[in-house]
Formats: structure tokens, C-alpha cells, sequence
């Protein structure tokens, strides 16, 4: 079944997703981007139309997706005075792909509701080479209805997805992503320095440890460009340090202890301090590196 689409936000992630439901799908998408040459980019390679505010998007739309920035970025385009709520109609549904906050999601699911429509929060895993192969994780809060009417849309670029509970369920266990994340790089990253100190060829002690009880995602796809000291390959450090401060906020509110989580956020805040911001999350090895050729 073909449905009208309306997409919000065409970043590293969203511009491929959504040419995912226009060339997978065969959906008639409408999109918005705050950048507007982006989106008539998106429209020449793809199709459809580009409008110019997100309630211009939403009108009409059976289901409207959003993948933003930050809280203050969806509250935005969703509620803000040109925002997509306003256009949005009576039994569609609002899909946010954002990392955002748990209490944003709760916020616009209540204010979906009111309106009479739906709304799924759904952030991805999976990085800009997820969102492109068309093969992210998608961890969904909502009711299961709505989510059900969205499976067959969202199939078009995911290979796992999942309802985990009601509104803001799907924040959360992104939330549970970047901290083992952020433990996993840090660890690898203490691995590789410990190594090369002491005189192993890595690449070789790599190759044996990713077999074993080591092995992992940031191991099998990270350590050949933290070895040679490239950082352009993922997800910048800038927004890792947001979502992991939306993680230590839900933590002080939920009284989960988050020590480790808490000490890799300040390890990417000396990334930071050294110019890395925009240098992907494995970069937290040119932090022990540059504290070795201070010594």
C-alpha cells in the first residue's frame, strides 16, 4: 500500500531514510528541512515535493517522521507555531527518530493524543552507514496500534525494530545503547593504547581477541581507524556528549548509578577541548595517545 508521507529533517540520517521510503517503499513523500537547498537536493535525487515550514509537510499526511536534533528542535517542528501538529490529521501518526529526552516523548505523545492522532517515539542505532545500507535498529515507545501501522513503513530501512512500552520507552532504551556504547569504545580504546605500548602488532592481537569473549561491533568495525587515527567514520563526538547528558539526566532522576558513563562523557569533553568535535566516538583513543606524548 502506497501512503502520503511527510519526513522533517534530512541530516546524515534522515536524507537517506527517507529516500529509503521513497525508493523501497514507493511512498509519495513530502519533506521539510531547515535547510532548504537540502531538500530540494533530496527531491532531485528522490522525487516528491519540498515544502516550507513542517506543517506544510504534515498536511495530508497519513504518517509524519521526524529526525531532528535535540528536545528543543522537535518541540519545534512539532508544536512551535509552524510545527507539524498543527497540520496533522485526525487517526495519522507522528514518528520521531530523534535522541531526545524520555520527557519530550511523553510531552508530544500527550499532546498527539489531545489532537487525536498518534505518536511513536523511535530513535535508531546504527550510525550514517545504518541509515544508508538501509539496516538501523529502531526502539520504539508507544501504543501497539500505532506501531503496528508503522512496521511496514519503517521496514524499509531497519532490520530490527521493536515496541518496548508506552511513550518514552523507546528513549530510554536508546539511552541503554550510548552507555554500553561509551563503556565498549572506552574500553577498546584502552585495549589498542595498552598494546601498542607494549609492542604488539594490534592488528594481528584484533584479529584473535574478535573471536572471543571481546568481540563487538566498535571492535570488528572501529579498531582499524583508531589504530591509524582516523576519526571521520561515525558519529561525532558533539552529539555523543548530548545524548549521553540526556543519560546521566534520566539517571539522576531514576537513581540509576552511572559512574563509568559519567567518567567517558569527561573523557570526550578533553576530546573536545583537543578539537575533536566533530571526530567520530572512537576518538577517544587520541585522548591516551596525546596524554603519552605529553609525558
Amino acid at each position: 500500500m502506497v501512503f502520503r508521507v511527510a519526513w522533517i529533517g534530512l541530516g546524515v540520517m534522515g536524507f537517506p531514510m527517507a529516500g529509503h521510503l521513497k525508493s523501497r517503499g514507493g511512498h509519495e513523500l513530502t519533506v521539510y528541512n531547515r535547510t532548504a537547498e537540502k531538500a530540494e537536493r533530496w527531491v532531485a535525487q528522490f522525487g516528491g515535493r519540498a515544502v516550507a515550514t513542517p506543517r506544510q509537510a504534515a498536511e495530508g499526511a497519513d504518517f509524519v517522521f521526524a529526525c531532528v536534533g535535540n528536545d528543543s528542535d522537535l518541540r519545534d517542528i512539532a508544536t512551535g507555531p509552524e510545527g507539524a501538529f498543527h497540520g496533522m490529521s485526525h487517526g495519522s501518526v507522528f514518528i520521531d527518530h530523534t535522541t531526545a529526552s524520555a520527557n519530550i516523548a511523553r510531552e508530544l505523545h500527550r499532546a498527539a493524543k489531545e489532537r487525536g492522532f498518534g505518536f511513536i517515539d523511535a530513535p535508531v542505532s546504527g550510525g550514517q552507514a545504518g541509515a544508508e545500507n538501509g539496516v538501523l535498529t529502531i526502539m520504539c515507545g508507544g501504543e501497539q496500534p500505532e506501531y503496528d501501522s508503522i512496521v511496514p513503513l519503517i521496514e524499509c530501512y531497519s532490520r530490527m525494530r521493536k515496541l518496548l512500552g508506552s511513550a518514552g520507552a523507546g528513549q530510554l532504551a536508546k539511552m541503554c545503547n550510548q552507555i554500553a556504547i561509551a563503556g565498549l569504545v572506552e574500553g577498546l580504546s584502552e585495549a589498542i593504547h595498552f598494546g601498542r605500548q607494549a609492542g604488539l602488532d594490534m592488528a594481528s592481537v584484533i584479529e584473535v581477541i574478535s573471536k572471543g569473549a571481546a568481540g563487538s561491533w566498535q571492535m570488528d568495525n572501529r579498531h582499524k581507524t583508531m589504530i591509524e587515527g582516523k576519526f571521520d567514520f561515525g558519529f561525532a563526538v558533539d552529539w555523543m556528549r548530548k545524548d549521553l547528558s540526556i543519560c546521566l539526566d534520566e539517571a539522576r532522576r531514576n537513581g540509576a548509578h552511572l559512574p563509568v558513563t559519567a567518567l567517558v562523557d569527561q573523557f570526550y569533553s578533553e576530546v573536545q577541548a583537543m578539537g575533536g568535535r566533530r571526530w567520530d566516538t572512537s576518538s577517544l583513543i587520541a585522548r591516551l595517545e596525546n596524554a603519552k606524548s605529553k609525558k
